[in-house]
């Protein structure tokens, strides 16, 4: 059966002086100047040799090595693991994150509605012949054109003109003369100007016989050019002549143009 193995000396033990074998015989006293001189020169006698402080320092260093390696293979793996992780982390696209919303100032925005409403009027204005010819738009463009001071035309509608009376006589003492007189009234919305008439005549078989159209200048005593239009519910009379087409006329009929 092999002995087993002798256990390793610490390398503190290097630094040690070796233990002095003990000594048979009865022991020596501090007393005797022998033994006390005998003692210190064995002490001088065991020096602490250059080999032995290189083996320690050997040793140490070394010892000092393999712990900076292990520090370094740990930093290392954690490098790669930090890569790794990385790698594997996906990465979100620029267009993808979100950005901060950007504050327009309230100022601008006063700005940009300030010139959107003065687009309107001026496209109002530049277009109100039309605008003006609508109900459903007059009131709006009539209600710009007094602050900005502009001309409004004339509302038009002849179906608003109303034929209160009529009558149609001839004229003593001229042959073939008629005398012509009605009575009209506005009602419309707006004001309008004086209409202008076609007068249909028709015989006693329902044939019209002779038609003819009639404007303001025609029908009006004083200049119809210049006469003022006919306020909303305004009623007025006219009168003119005409020349009958033939004996047989019996019948005539109005249309507002």
């Amino acid at each position: 059966m092999p002995e087993p193995p002798l256990p390793r000396r610490p390398l503190a033990t290097f630094l040690r002086p070796a233990a002095e074998p003990q000594q048979e015989g009865p022991p020596l006293t501090d007393a005797d100047p022998a033994v006390r001189h005998a003692t210190d020169e064995s002490a001088d006698s065991v020096p602490v040799t250059d080999a032995s402080v290189e083996a320690v320092e050997a040793v140490v260093a070394t010892a000092a090595d393999d712990a900076d390696e292990a520090d370094d293979s740990v930093a290392m793996h954690a490098d790669a693991t930090d890569t790794v992780a990385a790698a594997a982390s996906p990465v979100e696209p620029v267009f993808l994150r979100g950005t901060s919303p950007l504050h327009t100032p309230r100022w601008q925005w006063l700005i940009v509605a300030a010139l959107t409403v003065v687009l309107l009027l001026q496209v109002a204005v530049a277009d109100r012949g039309r605008l003006a010819s609508d109900a459903s738009t007059r009131p709006m463009i009539s209600l710009v054109c007094s602050v900005l001071r502009c001309s409004l035309p004339t509302w038009r509608e002849p179906t608003a003109f109303t034929m209160l009376s009529r009558d149609v006589r001839p004229v003593p003492g001229q042959a073939g003369a008629l005398q012509v007189q009605a009575s009209v009234r506005n009602d419309a919305r707006w004001a309008q100007d004086w209409p202008s008439l076609r007068l249909s005549l028709s015989d006693a078989d329902g044939r019209v016989i002779g038609t003819g159209v009639f404007t303001p200048v025609d029908y009006l005593a004083a200049d119809g050019a210049a006469a003022p239009p006919l306020e909303p519910g305004q009623s007025t009379q006219i009168s003119f002549r005409v020349r009958e087409p033939a004996a047989s006329t019996v019948a005539f009929n109005f249309d507002f143009l």
